[in-house]
C-alpha cells in the first residue's frame, strides 16, 4: 500500500471508468481544488486485490488513502476535505 500512499494534502482514489459515486467525488474534489491521484482497479494490476483488503473482502470504489495511510470507503468531499484539513 506505500506504493500509493499520497503527498500532503491529497488522495489517492481507487476507483473504475463506470462508477457513479467515483465520477461524482472528482467532480467535488476538483470544485474544491483538491488534489488526487486516480487509480483504476481494472487498469493497474494488483489494485483490484488492495481494495479487497482494504473493504474486508469488497472490491468497492471508491475507496481512497490519505497521508497519513489510512484508507476510506466512498467519503464524500467534505469528509475528505475534513481529513485531509485542508
Amino acid at each position: 500500500m506505500t506504493d500509493f500512499t499520497p503527498s500532503d494534502g491529497t488522495i489517492t482514489m481507487f476507483s473504475t471508468a463506470w462508477c457513479g459515486y467515483c465520477n461524482r467525488l472528482k467532480k467535488q474534489l476538483d470544485a474544491q481544488g483538491i488534489g488526487y491521484t486516480e487509480v483504476n482497479i481494472e487498469e493497474v494490476e494488483g489494485t483490484a486485490e488492495l481494495v479487497e483488503q482494504l473493504n474486508g473482502g469488497n472490491r468497492t470504489v471508491p475507496t481512497v488513502i490519505y497521508p497519513d495511510g489510512t484508507a476510506a470507503t466512498n467519503p464524500s468531499a467534505a469528509q475528505v476535505k475534513e481529513k485531509l484539513g485542508v
